[in-house]
C-alpha cells in the first residue's frame, strides 16, 4: 500500500524555520501581514475550522434524507466526512512540504499560482473562493434575519415587522464583528461558537425527539416522493446539501493562522473539529428525519412549528434559535476574513503599522461598505438560498474535492503503482460530476421558485 507524505525534504531546525519566517516577514503584502497573522495554536486551528465548516446550514440535513431514504442519507454522509477528512489533510500536507521549503503559501490562491500556475489563481481559484466566502456572508446573514424573525413571532405572534428590518438589525451585528482586525483574533468568538454548535444541535436533537414521540409530531412516512424527475434531481440536490454541508474552502488561509513550525498542527485541529462533526451531523440528521419523515422541512427547526403553534415548549425553541443566531455570527465573520485580506492588501500600506490612522480608516470604512453591501443583497433577494445552492456546486465542491487531490498529485506525483494516485483522480472525476450535476439541479430549482421571487419579499 502507499503511504502519504508528511514532507519529503530535509527536517529544518527551529533557528532556520525563524529565519525563513522572519525573511517572508519582509516579504508580505498587508493582507498577508495585519488579516493572517501566524500567531495560533493548533487548538485555536481547531475552533477556525470548526466554525468555518459546522455551521446552522447542516441542521438542512435531515431534508437531504427526504430525498435519499435512510440508507442513501447515511451513506452519503459518511463518504461526505471521510473524503473531506481526506481532502483537508492532503491540503494540509502539501501546505507544509512547500513550508518546509521556504515557500508558505498563506492563501489558496497562492497555492494555485505555485502549483497550477498563477492563470489558475488569478482567474479561477481567487475568483471562486472570493464568490463562495462572500456569497456564504450573504446567506449567513440571510439566515440569520430568518432565525431572529423566528424569535420575534414566537413572542409576538401579530408582530408586523419584516424580515428585511431583521436582516438589517443582525447585519448591524456585523459591522461590530467584521472589525475584529485578523483571523487570529476570532479564536475566543470560535471558542464560544463551538460550544454554542454544541448547544444548539442538542436543542434540535431534544426536539426532534420531543415532537417524535408526542401526539403533535406528524405522522411519520419514510418514503420519497414526486415523480421520476423530481425524484433524480431531487438526489442530486442532496448530494449538493452534504457535500457543501461539509465544505469550507479557507483551509490554506486557517492553516496560515498557526505559528510555524506548522507539522502535524493542522491534522490535529481536523480531528477536533472531525469529533465535533461526528456528535453533530448524524444525530441530528437521524433524530430529525425520524421525527419528521419526508414531511422534513429545509431547515430542520421550521419543523419545530405546526401551523405556526409550537410543538415543542416556546421557551425551548427561543433558546434553540438565540444559540443558532449567534452562531451564524461567528460563521459569517469568519467568511468574511478572504474579503478583509483583499481589502488590506488592496488598501493598507504594509509599512505603517496596524492601527495606524493610515491603516484604520480604511480598514474601517471598506470593511463596513462590504458588510453593507451583503446586508443590502441578503435584505433584497430572501431566495438567495436558491442562488447558493448554485455558488456551493460550482464552488465549495472543486475547492474542498477536486483541488486538494490534484495538488497532492501534482506536488508529490506518486508512482502509478501507488493507489493513493487512483484514488486521487477517483475523487477528483466523480466530485466533478457531483459538482456540475449538483449545479443543474439548483438552476432547475431557480427556474422552478422564480414565479415566486419578489424583491425584499416578507418570507
Amino acid at each position: 500500500m502507499g503511504s502519504l507524505h508528511r514532507g519529503s525534504v530535509a527536517p529544518v531546525d527551529d533557528h532556520e524555520v525563524n529565519l525563513q519566517v522572519s525573511q517572508q516577514q519582509k516579504e508580505l503584502d498587508a493582507g498577508a501581514l495585519f488579516v493572517l497573522k501566524s500567531k495560533g495554536s493548533w487548538l485555536h486551528c481547531g475552533y477556525h475550522l470548526t466554525t468555518s465548516i459546522i455551521g446552522p446550514a447542516f441542521l438542512s440535513l435531515p431534508f437531504a434524507f427526504t430525498f435519499l431514504g435512510w440508507g442513501g442519507g447515511i451513506v452519503c454522509q459518511v463518504i461526505g466526512a471521510l473524503v473531506t477528512f481526506y481532502s483537508y489533510n492532503l491540503l494540509s500536507i502539501v501546505l507544509e512540504h512547500h513550508a518546509q521549503l521556504g515557500r508558505r503559501h498563506l492563501r489558496f490562491r497562492d497555492m494555485a499560482n505555485d502549483i497550477l500556475g498563477p492563470r489558475w489563481g488569478l482567474y479561477c481559484v481567487g475568483p471562486i473562493q472570493f464568490i463562495v466566502c462572500y456569497g456564504t456572508v450573504i446567506g449567513c446573514t440571510l439566515l440569520g434575519g430568518q432565525s431572529m424573525k423566528a424569535i420575534y413571532l414566537l413572542s409576538e405572534p401579530n408582530g408586523s415587522m419584516k424580515l428585511y428590518q431583521f436582516v438589517v438589525i443582525f447585519g448591524c451585528l456585523m459591522l461590530v464583528l467584521a472589525q475584529m482586525p485578523s483571523f487570529h483574533s476570532l479564536r475566543h468568538i470560535n471558542l464560544v461558537s463551538l460550544i454554542l454548535i454544541l448547544a444548539y444541535s442538542a436543542c434540535a436533537i431534544a426536539g426532534s425527539i420531543y415532537i417524535g414521540h408526542s401526539s403533535k409530531g406528524p405522522k411519520r412516512d419514510y418514503s420519497v416522493k414526486g415523480d421520476t424527475e423530481s425524484r433524480i434531481f431531487g438526489i442530486f440536490n442532496a448530494i449538493a446539501i452534504i457535500a457543501t454541508t461539509y465544505g469550507t474552502g479557507i483551509i490554506p488561509e486557517i492553516q496560515a493562522t498557526i505559528a510555524p513550525p506548522v507539522k502535524g498542527k493542522m491534522f490535529k485541529g481536523l480531528c477536533i473539529t472531525y469529533t465535533v462533526i461526528i456528535m453533530t451531523f448524524f444525530s441530528v440528521a437521524i433524530s430529525g428525519y425520524w421525527a419528521f419523515g419526508n414531511e422534513s422541512e429545509s431547515f430542520l427547526l421550521i419543523n419545530f412549528l405546526g401551523d405556526g403553534q409550537p410543538l415543542a415548549p416556546k421557551w425551548f425553541i427561543l433558546m434553540t434559535n438565540i444559540f443558532t443566531t449567534l452562531q451564524l455570527s461567528a460563521v459569517a465573520v469568519i467568511y468574511l476574513q478572504p474579503t478583509n485580506e483583499v481589502i488590506e492588501r488592496t488598501f493598507a500600506d504594509p509599512n505603517s503599522k496596524e492601527f495606524s490612522v493610515r491603516n484604520v480608516i480604511p480598514r474601517l470604512v471598506f470593511r463596513s461598505l462590504s458588510v453593507v453591501i451583503s446586508t443590502t443583497i441578503a435584505a433584497m433577494l430572501p431566495f438567495f438560498g436558491d442562488i447558493s445552492a448554485v455558488v456551493g456546486a460550482f464552488g465549495f465542491v472543486p475547492l474542498d474535492f477536486v483541488f486538494p487531490v490534484v495538488f497532492y498529485n501534482l506536488t508529490f506525483k506518486p508512482s502509478k503503482r501507488n493507489p493513493i494516485i487512483w484514488l486521487n483522480i477517483t475523487i477528483a472525476v466523480v466530485f466533478s460530476v457531483v459538482a456540475v450535476t449538483a449545479a443543474i439541479a439548483a438552476v432547475r430549482q431557480i427556474i422552478l421558485d422564480a414565479k415566486a421571487y419578489k424583491l425584499f419579499a416578507n418570507v
